[in-house]
């Protein structure tokens, strides 16, 4: 067997034209190395449930109780441990998963809660609190990262917009936002080839009858132009534009935004994802998180032509639970194994939750309300324990019977599980240190692996 190239010796044959991207076997072992590398950063990805599921339909049935409804439980690969009929893939996957049933955050409001679920502050106050994912990306980035260290995939941003921004850490952490607004209507299955186009980054080629030569000039003299604007008029928008500029141009650039190409995977692959906006965007996740990318971000709201609050079940819950879930299942649990089978499933965490439950009582129009005193988000992969639940809710699903966790408690648990420490402080824009978790948290460790 050939010896194995690093990263860095790759990348210089590449630019030196030693190698060509189509050789064959090359970059199978170079994924393989950096995969199994002790080194390698963790990566998180989130799938973002936008409404706020069912737990009481997913991941914490009530069977027997008037508040169940009509799903049935199944057993899952861990004796024990049963979730909904709907996710039989999930159930296979088990033993990579802790479900925690006990969340308690109290706020059910879409906007505030959207806030405090992805940032693990309450939206009050002067300080603009940063999301996880820029967090995290500013805790893993390297100098060498060719793409930015937060992506989000299809995010729905309306009704709390200040949730998907960078805060008080800054542009450089803001999200780079792909598949955005893009819908497949009933009835339009050409749309589907569009796929790929929206879950690519725009505009990164070359404007027709340019060449290398005279991009880099013209972008030389851009820069110029920029960097003096930027002494003369220093302040948010031309630094959040500077920052746009200089991400653009280093992925113009790289050989890594192949990663945004989901038309080099196989089409058996593409197909158990599912052929679906989240399906593609959890296999370019995958993709992502493969080439270091610390933190990517996949949301789950509507179905084609639907609301983008698919979760927000207020009217006919269970039909919808249950087409979501059939687009959920697949995806998750392929994510899963894809993961699992190019050894990337210990170094990435994975984070299933929405910005709060369903109530158990199910109102007059076959609905489940905002609930947020007692839901469920489930943890997975790198640095988790799988296998188990934790905390458990009342007969009835109303209240938590042991073992309750807040959001801080939550984030806590995610740092601890992606190396962080939570307890680091970053300058806020208001000049005050604050703490990456602040309310003296209690991690979730018997989850942690």
């Amino acid at each position: 067997m050939p010896k194995l190239l690093s990263r860095r010796e790759w990348l210089r044959m590449q630019a030196a034209g030693a190698i060509g991207l189509s050789v064959s076997g090359w970059l199978e072992q170079l994924a393989a190395a950096t995969a199994t590398d002790p080194q390698r950063r963790r990566s998180c990805i989130l799938l973002w449930m936008s409404g706020g599921p069912s737990q009481l339909d997913t991941w914490d049935l009530k069977p027997g109780h008037d508040n169940g409804g009509p799903f049935k439980p199944i057993a899952t690969s861990v004796p024990g441990i049963q979730i909904s009929e709907h996710l039989p893939k999930l159930a296979q996957q088990m033993k990579h998963l802790a479900i925690i049933r006990s969340m308690n955050t109290r706020e059910a409001d879409h906007g505030r809660a959207t806030y405090l679920m992805r940032t693990g502050v309450m939206p009050t106050g002067p300080i603009q609190y940063p999301p996880l994912g820029s967090i995290v990306a500013k805790e893993k980035e390297l100098p060498e990262d060719e793409i930015p260290g937060f992506v989000s995939i299809a995010p729905f941003r309306s009704l709390s917009p200040t949730a998907f921004q960078p805060g008080f850490l800054g542009p450089r952490y803001a999200p780079l936002i792909v598949g955005e607004s893009f819908a497949v209507r009933p009835g339009d299955p050409a749309g589907l080839a569009d796929l790929d186009k929206a879950l690519k980054v725009q505009d990164l080629d070359l404007a027709p009858g340019v060449v290398r030569e005279q991009a880099d000039r013209r972008m030389e003299l851009l820069d110029e132009m920029e960097s003096r604007f930027l002494k003369q008029r220093p302040g948010v928008s031309s630094l959040s534009h500077r920052t746009a500029y200089e991400q653009a141009l280093r992925m113009m650039r790289s050989q890594a935004v192949k990663a945004f190409d989901l038309e080099e995977e196989p089409a058996s692959l593409r197909d158990a994802y599912g052929r679906n906006l989240f399906g593609q965007g959890c296999l370019l996740a995958r993709r992502l998180v493969e080439r270091g990318v610390p933190f990517v971000e996949v949301t789950l709201g509507g179905l084609a032509g639907a609301e983008a609050l698919g979760w927000d079940t207020h009217v006919n819950n269970f039909p919808g639970v249950q087409a979501l879930s059939n687009v959920l299942d697949p995806a998750f649990s392929t994510l899963i194994t894809d993961l699992r089978d190019r050894g990337l499933l210990d170094t990435t965490l994975l984070i299933w939750m929405g910005e709060f439950g369903r109530t158990p009582r199910i109102n007059n129009s076959q609905g489940r309300d905002h609930f947020a005193n007692a839901w469920s988000v489930v943890l997975g992969g790198g640095g988790i324990r799988g296998g188990q639940v934790v905390g458990k809710t009342s007969p009835d699903g109303m209240e938590i019977a042991e073992r309750p966790v807040t959001v801080h408690d939550l984030f806590a648990t995610i740092c601890l599980a992606l190396g962080i420490d939570y307890n680091k402080k970053n300058m806020s824009n208001v000049g005050r240190p604050v703490k990456i978790v602040e309310k003296n948290p209690q991690p979730v460790t018997e989850i942690l692996a």
